[in-house]
């Protein structure tokens, strides 16, 4: 779909040609004035609107995220976001600020870690809920490709994760989820849950992290107990199953090293 389109569809008008920005591997990300349109060639039933429920969630509990004009099945209209300076220590007082608060349950509306869909619930045990609601659909969808690490994995769940408390969670945290702007740091393509901070902790460690000075900054806000420290590669089992699923075999070795450290 021409990104012009899904503007008129929602009944938005912007001039110029689109220009291509970055969008991962999932989405085409276009730039139209004021508004980043997001489309993707088939997109799985809900992923647009899932992102976007992500999204006014993450605003409702005082995240700086771009505003959603529109979301449907076709494609998603956001606000476009002007780049500014990094601020890792507003980033560590948003994230900390997010990440203290609580909620009644763990829980989760069905939704998406990249296209791959996870489901709902809701739970008040928490290692249990973490398994059923993440770990396990990956497993099941990538037990053949494993090489035997699946009953490994199906082992570190087996001992209780800590528990602070259901916190909501961006979900999939890592750096190019985050956007410094002319206003400060906010958050880009959530897989929004309450769950414990930890998971977004482990993901913020993947694939080059975050700096030190973050690290400084939200230690101090907001303190890591050992416990949560240990069982970061628990956590991070949980996003190198979903590499494994959609790169291949490629990061078991990553996954393998997690298992080892958990």
């Amino acid at each position: 779909m021409d990104p012009r389109k899904l503007l008129e569809r929602a009944g938005l008008e912007a001039k110029g040609a689109p220009e291509p920005l970055y969008g991962g591997d999932i989405s085409r990300v276009y730039r139209l004035g004021a508004y980043v349109v997001k489309l993707s060639p088939n997109p799985p039933l809900g992923l647009f609107p899932a992102e976007a429920r992500g999204l006014r969630a993450l605003a409702e509990r005082g995240v700086r995220v771009p505003r959603v004009f529109f979301a449907s099945e076709e494609g998603l209209i956001l606000e476009y976001l002007p780049e500014g300076p990094p601020d890792w220590e507003g980033l560590a007082r948003m994230l900390a600020g997010l990440h203290r608060q609580r909620e009644a349950s763990y829980w989760a509306e069905a939704g998406f870690l990249g296209t791959f869909p996870l489901p709902g619930g809701e739970g008040r045990e928490w290692t249990e809920f973490f398994f059923s609601r993440c770990i396990e659909p990956l497993l099941r969808a990538t037990w053949d490709r494993l090489e035997g690490l699946g009953p490994k994995v199906e082992a570190l769940y087996q001992k209780p994760l800590p528990a602070e408390g259901p916190a909501p969670l961006h979900g999939d945290l890592w750096h190019g989820n985050v956007r410094f702007t002319l206003e400060g740091p906010a958050l880009l393509d959530p897989s929004f849950f309450v769950g414990e901070r930890g998971v977004d902790l482990a993901m913020m460690r993947l694939f080059g992290g975050f700096p030190q000075e973050f690290w400084r900054a939200y230690r101090a806000l907001y303190p890591v107990p050992e416990e949560v420290e240990r069982a970061l590669p628990r956590y991070q089992v949980y996003y190198l199953l979903a590499h494994v699923y959609f790169f291949g075999e490629g990061y078991l070795d990553s996954l393998w090293k997690a298992i080892s450290a958990s």
